[in-house]
């Protein structure tokens, strides 16, 4: 029995996912990877902060041994970390808009989360708004307070950022062979774009990083919300994350509803991948990044699909 291929539990499933070259949904000129975080163990890119944060709280004693865990989800943070709870004993509560889909919910309870459900503020069921999120979180503060648990606050929390830029990035540049040209990804807290970035910049100076927005909510490229509500579930919150650094940010790229829906059919029916809204618009800008003639033939992309698409 070769013990090294063993791990003692659920949360040691996190990272060191798989990268594919998206060659079906794009012929060329370069080429895409995408990093299949859809295969963590919660379903989502987000498992990778979870373990993080929840780490970090354990030992430096922010989080004691059984205490409850809190958070305001949109659904991928909290199925990270319902599995890192369920993996180290800690009863894990989360708040979640109204907006968000039903699905995500029902899995979160599946996984032992106990899910309090926050009416939206702005938004309507399926588009998620800024002032939704804000009002779950003020939820869960308040939950954390009462129950004297640990808040996660994952848009402040700097693990997040750092398990992307020790983890994510180093597995995108081995599997390219170290050199990426370029780099986009949805921004909600900006963890997976910052941390991804922050380590490519030092491979590679010249890289360009797009960050994706949706049309209409441009906040990071410093343009007027003129559609606060959209199907970028997770993203485009329609304020600057608190962690932001806009240095890292080469430039920003919109994707619309309308291309996210196309997107996503693509991916399913041209490459068999079965991912979320964001993980199509990721795609999708990473198609037009090579479009625009900057980058040499041989160039790489990379990008993350970030979610599965069977929590929509």
């Amino acid at each position: 029995m070769d013990s090294s291929r063993i791990t003692a539990s659920a949360a040691g499933l996190i990272g060191r996912t798989p990268v594919l070259e998206l060659s079906r949904v794009w012929s060329g000129p370069g080429r895409i990877l995408a990093k299949a975080e859809f295969m963590q163990p919660g379903g989502s890119v987000k498992d990778r902060a979870a373990r993080a944060i929840i780490e970090a709280a354990r030992a430096d004693g922010r989080l004691k041994p059984g205490a409850p865990v809190v958070e305001m989800t949109s659904g991928n943070m909290g199925a990270g970390l319902a599995v890192v709870c369920a993996a180290l004993g800690h009863p894990l509560i989360v708040t979640m808009s109204a907006g968000n889909s039903p699905q995500r919910a029902r899995m979160l309870e599946s996984l032992g989360a106990e899910v309090v459900i926050v009416p939206q503020v702005a938004g309507e069921p399926g588009q998620v708004t800024g002032p939704d999120i804000a009002a779950a979180g003020r939820v869960a503060e308040m939950i954390a307070a009462e129950r004297n648990g640990f808040y996660v606050d994952q848009f402040r929390a700097p693990e997040g950022k750092l398990a992307h830029e020790t983890g994510t990035a180093q597995e995108l540049l081995d599997a390219a062979g170290g050199l990426i040209d370029g780099w986009t990804a949805c921004v909600g807290t900006g963890c997976t774009f910052l941390g991804v970035a922050r380590t490519l910049r030092r491979s590679n100076p010249r890289v360009v990083c797009g960050a994706v927005e949706p049309a209409g909510c441009q906040v990071l490229a410093g343009k007027a919300i003129t559609k606060a509500k959209h199907l970028l579930q997770g993203a485009g919150y329609g304020s600057v994350p608190a962690m932001w650094e806009p240095e890292l940010m080469s430039c920003s790229i919109a994707v619309s509803d309308d291309e996210a829906t196309v997107w996503k059919h693509r991916l399913a029916t041209e490459e068999g991948l079965h991912v979320g809204f964001t993980a199509a618009a990721n795609v999708c800008a990473a198609c037009k990044m090579l479009s625009t003639g900057a980058f040499a033939l041989e160039a790489t992309v990379a990008t993350v699909l970030c979610d599965t698409g069977l929590k929509y």
